[in-house]
């Protein structure tokens, strides 16, 4: 057999499991390949506000996350822990796929805190010039209270998390916010 060839068949050989792989997890849309292109990678998180206050340099919550599509390119996963003197201990699993129906993305969310676990599917997601935006519902003593989660001053080095919700008359104030920066 002709050498060159050999060559030829083993690099494709060795490739291709690559090839597949990308092909299978590339954006099922452009819904999904915009949101993938804003979050997508492994994350270092730091939260500033917890429970609406501001914390003290390293006391809110420090960890790492883990965001990825998957699925065929259909779901955004995001995958991570996060624990600090302020807010304590965090474990999370967040999915995030688009809806065609209703044109819009769609969130399942899991959390693990020390005092409570549990998932829900949680609000609907849509963009906002450059802001990727979650809205939905929360009871709080007993009341439902809008809430949202908002994605800000998104680069491809870093990003925002702000968890916003009604203090009364349609007032969105910071509840949590979060820095994430790309990790190298």
């Amino acid at each position: 057999m002709n050498r060159p060839l050999v060559l030829l068949v083993c690099c494709a050989a060795l490739l291709a499991p690559f090839a597949l792989s990308q092909s299978a997890d590339a954006p099922a849309g452009p819904e999904m390949g915009r949101l993938a292109r804003a979050l997508e990678g492994d994350w270092n998180t730091v939260e500033v506000v917890q429970h609406g206050k501001p914390v003290a340099s390293g006391q809110g919550r420090r960890g790492a996350s883990r965001v990825r599509l998957t699925g065929g390119g259909t779901a955004l996963v995001s995958e991570g822990h996060s624990v600090g003197s302020v807010g304590g201990d965090l474990r999370w699993f967040i999915t995030i796929w688009w809806e065609p129906a209703s044109s819009r993305y769609r969130f399942l969310t899991c959390f693990r805190t020390a005092k409570d676990s549990g998932c829900e599917l949680r609000g609907t997601g849509h963009w906002e010039k450059d802001d990727f935006v979650n809205d939905y519902e929360e009871t709080i003593h007993g009341r439902p209270v809008k809430m949202q989660d908002r994605w800000t001053e998104i680069t491809p080095r870093s990003h925002t998390l702000t968890a916003l919700q009604d203090s009364g008359g349609g007032v969105m104030t910071p509840y949590v916010v979060s820095h994430d920066t790309r990790q190298d």
